[in-house]
C-alpha cells in the first residue's frame, strides 16, 4: 500500500515536469519569453523535489550497507515518521535485520553446543592456521594431555616439546600416527590425526590428540595372554612325552638283566644322559606351568579395604626379609581413612611383587630405603612404590612389562606382566618411572 502510494506520487512529480517542461518549449518557440522564465522556478522545484527523495534514498541504502559491512544489525529502522519514499526501504531493512539476528542466534547456539561437546570429550582438539601458526582454539582435554595451560602460537609448543612439535608439523592431512610423551614423568602413549579445512581464506589444520596407553595396554596384554596359551599347550604336550619316556628308559636300565650286563660302564653314561633329559625337561615344564598363572586369573572378588590395613598387614609380612638386610621401610599414608575396592588377594600379590624387586634393587645401597605411600590425585587412589636403587634405562623401562623379560639372572620375568594384567582387571593401569643411579617408583593408579 505504502509502494503504491509513492509510485503515485513520483508519476505525479513526473507528469508535472513533462507538463512544464512542455509549456515553456511552447512559450520558447512562441517567443514567449516571460511565460517561459515563470515557469522555471515550477521546473527547477519539481526536479529538486525529485532528486531529494532520490538521495534520502541512496542515504538509507549507503548507512544501512554500512551496518551491514560492520555486521551491526541491531539497529531498528522507524517506518511511520519516515517519508513515504523511505518508508519500503525501512521495512525491507527490519525484516534483513530480523532475518540476520535469527541466523546469527542459531550460529551462536550451535557454536556453544558444539564448544561444550569438544570440551567434554575425552579428545584433545587443536586448530591452528597453517600459514602463521596462530592458535585458532584449543580444548581442556588438549590442556590436560599436553600440560599447557595456554598456547598463543603453535610454534611456542618447539620450547615446550620439541618431539611433538615436529610431529604435528610433519603430519599431513588425513594421517595417523602413534607417538610417546612424557607427561607427569610417565610415558604416555598418544594417537594423533590430522585434518585441514579452509575458512574466510584461510587454511587451518586440525590436530586431534587421543590418549591410547590404556587401550594399547590392554590388547597388549590380551596378545600375550594369547600367545601364552598356545605356548604353554604346545610345550607341554611336547615335554611331557620326552619326561615320561625318559622315566621308562631308567626304569628299564634298573632290570637285572641288563644292569648285571657286561655294557654296565656305557650302561652308567646311558643313565646319566637320560637323568639330565629328565631333569631338564621337568624343569622346562615347571618353567611352563608358571607362565600358566598369568591366564588363570579371570574373576575379581572386589571389596572396600582401607589403605592403612593393606600397608600394616604388608609391613609385616615384609619386615623379617627387610631386618634382616637392613632396609628401612618408610610408608606414608595422609589420610588414614582412605579406602579402596580391590581384589586384596591380587593387589597383595602385585605389592609384594614390587616390594621384593625393589629389595633386590636397593640391596647394593649404602642407605637403602623404600616407600609405600598412597593419596587421592583427580579423584582416583594412586599407590606408589620407591625405592633409592641404581634406577632402569629407558630401553628396559619400554621392555619391564613385556612376559619373559627379566634384568635378572634367577627372574622369570612373569612378575611384572602378572602385576599388569592384575592392573588391567580392575580398570587400573601400573606406570613407572626411573633414572639411572637415583631410583625407581611403582604407579599404581585405580579409577
Amino acid at each position: 500500500m505504502i509502494f503504491k502510494r509513492y509510485e503515485w506520487q513520483l508519476l505525479l512529480r513526473v507528469f508535472i515536469l513533462f507538463a512544464f517542461l512542455c509549456g515553456a518549449a511552447y512559450a520558447l518557440a512562441n517567443k514567449q519569453y516571460v511565460y517561459a522564465i515563470a515557469s522555471a522556478p515550477f521546473i527547477i522545484y519539481v526536479i529538486a523535489s525529485i532528486l531529494k527523495q532520490y538521495t534520502k534514498v541512496q542515504q538509507e541504502v549507503q548507512e544501512f550497507a554500512e551496518a551491514a559491512q560492520y555486521r551491526d544489525f541491531s539497529r531498528h529502522y522507524a517506518i511511520q515518521s519516515a517519508p513515504a519514499n523511505v518508508q519500503v526501504l525501512r521495512k525491507g531493512f527490519n525484516e534483513i535485520n530480523t532475518t540476520f539476528k535469527t541466523i546469527n542466534r542459531e550460529r551462536e547456539t550451535q557454536y556453544h553446543y558444539l564448544q561444550k561437546i569438544l570440551e567434554l570429550v575425552g579428545t584433545g582438539i587443536l586448530s591452528y592456521e597453517q600459514e602463521t601458526g596462530d592458535v585458532g582454539w584449543i580444548n581442556e582435554s588438549f590442556k590436560n594431555i599436553i600440560n599447557v595451560p595456554y598456547l598463543k602460537s603453535i610454534h611456542s609448543l618447539e620450547k615446550r616439546n620439541d618431539e611433538l612439535y615436529q610431529e604435528i608439523i610433519r603430519l599431513k592431512s588425513g594421517g595417523s600416527k602413534v607417538i610417546t610423551i612424557i607427561k607427569d614423568q610417565q610415558r604416555v602413549k598418544l594417537q594423533l590425526m590430522a585434518s585441514v579445512l579452509r575458512s574466510e581464506d584461510k587454511i587451518y589444520k586440525l590436530v586431534a590428540f587421543q590418549n591410547v596407553s590404556d587401550a594399547m595396554d590392554e590388547s597388549e596384554s590380551n596378545a600375550w595372554s594369547k600367545l601364552l596359551n598356545v605356548m604353554t599347550h604346545e610345550i607341554m604336550n611336547s615335554v611331557a612325552p620326552i619326561s615320561s619316556l625318559a622315566d621308562t628308559l631308567k626304569n628299564r636300565l634298573k632290570r637285572p638283566d641288563i644292569a648285571n650286563s657286561t655294557a654296565g660302564h656305557d650302561l652308567e653314561d646311558l643313565e646319566l644322559g637320560i637323568d639330565t633329559i629328565k631333569r631338564r625337561s621337568e624343569g622346562l615344564l615347571k618353567f611352563t606351568e608358571s607362565y600358566r598363572s598369568l591366564n588363570k586369573i579371570t574373576k575379581l572378588e572386589l571389596q572396600s579395604v582401607m589403605v592403612y590395613d593393606l600397608f600394616e598387614n604388608l609391613n609385616t609380612l615384609m619386615l623379617p626379609t627387610l631386618d634382616k638386610k637392613n632396609i628401612e621401610l618408610d610408608i606414608i599414608l595422609r589420610d588414614l581413612g582412605m579406602t579402596i575396592d580391590v581384589d586384596v588377594n591380587l593387589l597383595d600379590q602385585v605389592l609384594i611383587n614390587l616390594l621384593v624387586n625393589a629389595i633386590e634393587a636397593v640391596k647394593d645401597q649404602a642407605e637403602p630405603m623404600i616407600s609405600l605411600s598412597a593419596e587421592i590425585v583427580n579423584n582416583k587412589a594412586v599407590l606408589k612404590v620407591s625405592d633409592n636403587g641404581l634406577g632402569m634405562s629407558p630401553e628396559v623401562m619400554e621392555k619391564i612389562f613385556i612376559p619373559f623379560f627379566s634384568t635378572r639372572k634367577t627372574g622369570s620375568g612373569i612378575g611384572l606382566s602378572l602385576c599388569k594384567q592384575i592392573m588391567l582387571m580392575h580398570k587400573g593401569n601400573i606406570q613407572v618411572q626411573s633414572t639411572e643411579g637415583v631410583g625407581t617408583v611403582f604407579i599404581l593408579q585405580f579409577n
